[in-house]
């Protein structure tokens, strides 16, 4: 696959890959996703918007530089953001890849890093190591309004090196953004426009959000990726709850758009052993891989992700591995493009695994 290298969220030429219940392949323009849904069917999206989470200052111990990239709290409140943890790199930017920055200053509890410039920087204070010289737990200093105030002041979106120039903030909002509580954009989401929603509804579509806060795609480290996801906060509003239930009555499918919104849905279903799905605030912890009988998604229409990555185990949980192979060399032989601005891939739920859903009590 080829790096898409421009933040082009909707491409004249984006592509779709579809991988149907029964292992078939078939190569689409991405614009046509809305001729595999179904009448009845329910999309899901995550309508979070993507912070300036990644940060350049001194750690003031040692006046060395470094950059810090936010990679998670424990909730979406906006109350709560004191406390995250952290990956922080040394000297450099995302024009040097991921894998290459050097690391940081030696870090330990108590240390004070300034973020930001100017005579109003972001203080934090490092909690502890988070089993990692580079992962950490830390404290940002002042108000809720003033950490709001500060990250918007000097943040930057999380940004990588296949990428050319700079990202702004408008690049990484997909156009149902809402809530700024994403650490990377839920790129699936880029897929999306109001012409597909409308033709959504004209078919008999049903379309719905929640919001999830989509974490870090990379650490530029192998024992620090092995870790991801990490625990990502979501919230599951009612009124989604409740179209989930009327399109399993009518027999629709549940179509995610993006692995985020698998991974919140799975995590609530799992939380409701009495039947049901709870709606509300949640902390997705689960991985998603081969043995996880999905409860509630049947589709998945997400970007196309790399062999070995956390995302492309996920999509182990809708097609066995010999699929799975097959649509990576497809993707490869078509050169397709891959990263948060790249083509997509539609995947259903392989035929030979009913779908493990509880009794559809309403619980809300």
């Amino acid at each position: 696959m080829i790096a898409a290298d421009r933040p082009v969220q909707r491409p004249a030429g984006a592509r779709l890959l579809v991988v149907d219940a029964q292992g078939r392949l078939a190569h689409l323009p991405r614009a046509r996703f809305v001729e595999r849904l179904r009448p009845g069917d329910l999309v899901i999206a995550n309508d979070a918007a993507t912070l300036p989470a990644s940060l350049h200052g001194t750690h003031l111990r040692s006046g060395g530089t470094i950059e810090l990239r936010l990679a998670g709290r424990a909730s979406l409140a906006r109350d709560d953001v004191h406390d995250w943890s952290a990956i922080v790199f040394g000297a450099d930017d995302f024009r040097t890849r991921t894998e290459d920055r050097p690391p940081p200053p030696p870090l330990q509890a108590g240390d004070v890093l300034s973020l930001g410039s100017g005579p109003q920087p972001l203080y934090a204070t490092v909690q502890r190591l988070l089993d990692h010289p580079r992962f950490v737990a830390l404290r940002l200093h002042g108000t809720p309004d003033a950490i709001w105030a500060g990250l918007a002041r000097h943040g930057k979106p999380v940004q990588y090196a296949h990428l050319r120039e700079p990202l702004q903030l408008w690049d990484v909002w997909t156009p149902i953004a809402g809530a700024p509580v994403a650490l990377e954009p839920p790129s699936a989401g880029f897929a999306l426009d109001w012409a597909a929603l409308r033709t959504m509804r004209a078919r008999g579509v049903g379309f719905a959000t929640l919001t999830h806060a989509a974490g870090l795609s990379s650490t530029g480290d192998a024992a620090l990726d092995a870790r991801l996801p990490l625990p990502e906060p979501y919230t599951l509003p009612p009124e989604t709850v409740r179209a989930i239930h009327a399109a399993w009555a009518r027999g629709g499918r549940i179509v995610a758009v993006g692995t985020t919104v698998v991974r919140a849905l799975e995590h609530a279903a799992s939380r409701a052993p009495r039947g049901g799905l709870p709606p509300g605030p949640g902390l997705a912890t689960q991985k998603i891989g081969p043995h996880t009988a999905l409860q509630v998604v049947d589709v998945l229409l997400s970007g196309t992700h790399e062999a070995g990555t956390s995302h492309h185990e996920l999509l182990r949980a809708f097609a066995d591995g010999d699929t799975l192979r097959r649509a990576d060399a497809a993707l490869e032989a078509g050169g397709y493009r891959t990263h948060e601005f790249g083509d997509s891939v539609w995947l259903e739920r392989r035929a030979a695994v009913a779908p493990a859903r509880k009794a559809p009590a309403l619980a809300a």
